[in-house]
């Protein structure tokens, strides 16, 4: 029988293509050669030997190390890496700790030497970076009991005391601290357990600062499947530097991320960003001689220069995975995402410690969306369910589910984070498509952008339309936000422009007022003013129709006026509404000619599925149950479809999908088709229960 190793070598001198399989297995009692009867005992081993073909097969077990490929594989011949029981290999940046002696109170310590440590020490390393504005306070370390992750503590005596962190979603949670010195030998770590002994728990630390991602660019096609991967010292992701993850590519391109568990990183969950480049790395934050903006244009134009091509990055799949419990965001990435699918994956639970804040917060992050899809994704229970910033051109986000997605009533806002929202646009030219999703949260969209289109959502939160970016004088500072949009399809830079507002199009969604508007002095956040709360599309009525706004120019003039055409070309463009329902006080567009307006009480609430009760190849999810349907009766829409849609302005793009054919609005949330009378909203037939099942990777 020919071992691994007469297979390599074959292999590489031949040609051969066919699939050579490295195993793996951490419980094997020595070391290997990778083959089925002599397995390697760590992933890192076959990760430094897989080629193009392999497929790394990994037995259960925790795997305590960070693995960086050292191969890509093709398009027709990607590396796999799969958990040979889905879940059962777990990749964690963490090591446990024992040791442990009674200080004070429920207060415990220990004392690790600094060798455990791969690089740079988490304890001593501060979460830092551009965009990052809760200052020099916390560490990348993270102390786990029973994988619950505790507060970090700013001294002993704070630890001690284990007092409820006001800004927490977990109150009762946010007792539980930790605290440690550090010094050039060896690290001592404090740990407030609320009443438990660590000596009878499993207490784990921080000590690498990443899972699953290669330390070079360029490292292409590599498959990631049924890993649990967990608890690493990642650092803030800025959208103009080197962006960290627990797993990511790292500038590569055609990777599959898929059936993972991914959680509990101090920062981003799976990165999909940008490269190191020195000189642009934290200019922001450390110089400050540039704004910020031309920062970013600065990436943008250097990333060019760097492989940012069609041909060389993006194009990946993000599906069927579980990300959660994650502090800065599940989902990551300036620049590197583009032409890529996120898919069918469950988001929950991010930031919600609100030890970080930044610009940067969400459960998907993405800067330069260019040509990604998000579709059929449940998110909730973040700070912010998908933020796209700049460059969402192509971007579609359909079919997804978002709710809870707001801070809880008695959480005090960080000081310097953002609002939160199911969904926020920010200065792009668009087109950017948002269609067939359910939006549940207190607020539902926040724009401050321009190019989008809004078809067939249920959306029962407020709108809020950001407002004039584009010569306007904030605090003695002119305020102008011009930013790049591309070559149709392509990562190219077209032009440059300014965010004018408007050139947006809201097609048959449904409205509702579902949550109330409080009285100022009832407003739960004091970021939010009551308007804030209000449902509907009347947050454009400043807004021209394309009637009013194309008079701007003079078309039939051989010689036109120059005044008025400068004025024009920086005035807000023109919105296109038409065939909403607002139902329970939500409010239309006072010129939109053909709505639904009801002031009669209407519900959309969430049920959990028990497991037992679980549709078949589900372990849960949820039922919306409504009367929607009751009150709008035989209201219908028109057909929607890419002609209708049109272009965005600045690229002159049309809304369509990533290989340039035409997008018809003709099946619904579910995949089903819609018949002759089309509803508003994501549902082709009316019902007062729609069940919604997990996916089942996520059991």
């Amino acid at each position: 029988m020919m071992n691994l190793l007469g297979k390599r070598l074959e292999k590489m001198f031949n040609r051969r293509y066919e699939t050579v399989i490295i195993y793996v297995n951490q419980k094997a009692k020595r070391n290997g050669d990778g083959s089925k009867e002599w397995p390697f005992t760590t992933i890192s081993q076959a990760a430094k030997i897989a080629v193009a073909g392999d497929e790394v097969v990994v037995a259960p077990g925790v795997y305590r190390e960070n693995v960086d490929p050292i191969h890509g594989g093709t398009k027709d011949q990607p590396i796999v890496y799969r958990s040979e029981i889905p879940l059962g290999a777990v990749i964690t940046g963490a090591e446990e700790v024992d040791g442990w002696e009674p200080y004070q109170g429920n207060t415990w310590k220990t004392t690790v030497k600094n060798g455990i440590f791969h690089g740079e020490n988490p304890f001593a390393t501060y979460v830092y970076g551009d965009w990052y504005f809760a200052g020099k306070t916390k560490h990348t370390a993270t102390v786990y009991v029973n994988d619950e992750a505790l507060y970090e503590a700013g001294s002993i005596e704070e630890c001690v005391k284990g007092e409820i962190y006001p800004c927490s979603w977990d109150p009762e949670g946010s007792r539980l601290k930790w605290y440690a010195e550090v010094n050039p030998e060896e690290t001592t770590i404090y740990g407030n357990f609320g009443g438990k002994d660590p000596r009878n728990e499993k207490v784990e630390i921080n000590v690498r600062r990443n899972c699953f991602m290669p330390s070079k660019t360029g490292v292409s096609y590599i498959h990631v499947k049924g890993f649990e991967l967990c608890k690493a010292a990642t650092n803030w992701a800025p959208p103009a530097a080197f962006q960290d993850g627990m797993i990511g590519p790292h500038w590569s391109k055609g990777w599959i991320i898929e059936e993972c568990d991914i959680h509990h990183s101090k920062c981003a969950g799976i990165s999909l960003g940008k490269y190191y480049d020195p000189q642009n790395d934290h200019y922001f934050t450390r110089h400050h001689v540039k704004s910020p903006t031309q920062m970013e244009r600065d990436a943008v134009c250097r990333g060019q220069y760097h492989g940012w091509t069609k041909e060389t990055v993006g194009s990946h799949i993000i599906r069927k995975n579980r990300i959660h419990h994650c502090e800065q965001g599940g989902i990551i990435g300036r620049m590197g995402a583009v032409f890529s699918v996120i898919e069918d994956n469950h988001i929950h639970h991010i930031n919600n410690m609100m030890e970080l804040g930044g610009a940067e917060v969400a459960g998907i992050k993405l800067h330069a969306a260019i040509d990604v899809v998000m579709r059929r994704n449940h998110i909730h229970h973040c700070v912010m369910g998908i933020w796209t910033d700049w460059e969402a051109q192509g971007t579609r986000i359909t079919e997804n589910l978002l709710h809870h997605n707001q801070r809880p009533d008695y959480a005090q806002p960080l000081d310097g984070g953002m609002g939160s929202q199911d969904i926020f646009v920010e200065v792009s030219h668009g087109p950017t498509l948002i269609d067939h999703n359910i939006l549940l949260s207190q607020e539902s969209l926040r724009m401050a952008t321009q190019g989008v289109a809004m078809v067939h959502n249920l959306i029962c939160g407020s709108l809020t339309a950001v407002g004039d970016w584009t010569d306007s004088v904030v605090d003695g500072v002119l305020r102008q936000r011009y930013t790049p949009y591309h070559m149709h399809h392509r990562t190219e830079v077209m032009g440059f422009m300014t965010i004018l507002h408007g050139d947006d199009r809201f097609y048959n969604n449904i409205f509702v007022q579902k949550w109330p508007i409080p009285e100022e002095k009832e407003t739960p956040q004091p970021d939010h003013k009551p308007g804030n709360f209000k449902v509907g599309t009347f947050i454009l009525d400043e807004y021209p129709t394309y009637e009013e706004w194309i008079e701007n120019f003079d078309l039939g003039s051989d010689t036109p006026d120059m005044g008025k055409l400068a004025s024009g070309h920086f005035s807000e463009l023109p919105v296109w509404i038409d065939g909403n329902a607002y139902l329970n006080g939500a409010a239309p567009y006072y010129k939109e000619k053909h709505s639904f307006v009801s002031e009669e009480k209407v519900y959309v609430e969430l049920q959990e599925i028990k497991k037992e009760e679980s549709p078949e190849g589900s372990s849960g999810g949820v039922i919306l149950k409504t009367n929607v349907f009751d009150v709008m009766k035989d209201f219908y829409g028109d057909g929607i479809s890419s002609d209708t849609l049109g272009k965005a302005f600045e690229p002159e793009q049309r809304y369509e999908n990533p290989d340039g054919t035409d997008i018809t609005f003709d099946t619904d949330f579910f995949g089903k088709h819609r018949g002759a009378q089309v509803l508003p909203g994501p549902f082709a037939d009316r019902a007062s229960e729609y069940v919604i099942p997990d996916h089942p990777a996520w059991c």
